[in-house]
């Protein structure tokens, strides 16, 4: 089989397309024909050695979600069957032409995508779900900040909210990706570019403050955060691309009584694992089949352009996801 390796940690000049041996399903597994996969702010990381992939995943191939046919099933494996369409998250290992997965962690596509379409969808709408939802506890009537709001899990987490009835204020750093995510069905757009905006979202919110905070970016933003947040607001902290350190005010975090959580998706053990493919299913599937959740696709690469791929999101300069096609 075809796959983008990682030999050494580096740039992106050290991803290399080669044949491997041939994978097989264990009992309790599905093996997938990868038609599309998508490009992570993870995969970079594992690629320049600072995230390592868990241990039930290929140490040395990225990509972690994927939309493609089940191809073969292991012992034990129920529910599926061959030719099946599926999409999902796994550990590692999805840019290559087949990946294998326990078939409880696997979804049938939804209907009407194609593969490009469904391999945008798994990682930023589980994301955006997960966090904003399922711990944040977002309800309808409520208001919710999304930082990097022009994201692949921003561009997602607009969609759900909107969906489940919320409020949506997002901010981004270019004036130009904002008019963009209002045709999502963003409320409100704060462009800031210095990384200020507490007092742009008090003003929108007339002073009340988000009940829910989806922070994607970290860093000082989290400082500014907690300057937004209602009483019993909740803050769930998703991304660090600014950064792991900052100085909070704790006076604020004890007087308003707010809630700051920290979450990650591939580290989580099988059982847990199980329990987002059942979300999305039951909860996300649904609202893409009624078109309340589409796919936002910045540009589609070949397998053999990875390295180009995974430039274009180090460049900061993309709108949704990056897809690449097997």
């Amino acid at each position: 089989m075809r796959a983008v390796i990682v030999r050494k940690p580096g740039g992106a000049d050290v991803l290399q397309l080669e044949e491997l041996p041939e994978i097989f399903p264990q009992r309790g597994e599905v093996r997938i024909r990868v038609r599309a996969t998508a490009i992570n702010r993870a995969d970079i990381l594992q690629r320049e050695g600072k995230y390592p992939p868990p241990p039930d995943a290929p140490s040395n191939i990225p990509g972690m979600e994927y939309a493609g046919e089940i191809d073969a099933l292991g012992d034990g494996s129920i529910d599926f069957t061959v030719g099946e369409r599926v999409f999902g998250l796994v550990g590692g290992g999805s840019y290559s032409e087949f990946v294998v997965a326990h078939w409880r962690t696997v979804s049938r596509m939804p209907q009407g995508l194609s593969f490009e379409e469904a391999a945008a969808l798994p990682e930023a709408c589980i994301t955006a779900y997960d966090a904003m939802v399922t711990q944040g506890r977002l309800s309808p009537g409520e208001t919710v900040l999304i930082h990097a709001v022009a994201s692949g899990v921003g561009t997602a987490a607009v969609q759900i909210a909107r969906a489940i009835g919320a409020t949506t204020i997002g901010t981004t750093r270019s004036e130009d990706k904002l008019h963009r995510v209002y045709d999502l069905g963003l409320n409100h757009g704060i462009a800031c570019p210095d990384g200020q905006f507490a007092d742009k979202v008090l003003n929108v919110t007339r002073k009340s403050g988000v009940n829910v905070i989806l922070e994607l970016t970290g860093g000082d933003y989290v400082a500014e955060d907690l300057k937004c947040l209602s009483i019993k607001g909740r803050m769930i902290v998703v991304g660090l691309l600014a950064g792991s350190r900052v100085d909070l005010d704790l006076a604020r975090l004890l007087s308003r009584r707010l809630e700051i959580r920290g979450t990650t998706l591939r580290a989580r053990p099988l059982e847990e694992k199980i329990g987002v493919a059942q979300m999305l299913s039951r909860n996300i599937v649904p609202l893409i089949e009624q078109g309340k959740i589409k796919p936002v696709i910045d540009k589609v690469f070949r397998l053999e352009q990875m390295g180009d791929a995974h430039k274009l999101l180090e460049s900061n300069n993309t709108f949704g996801k990056i897809v690449v096609t097997i």
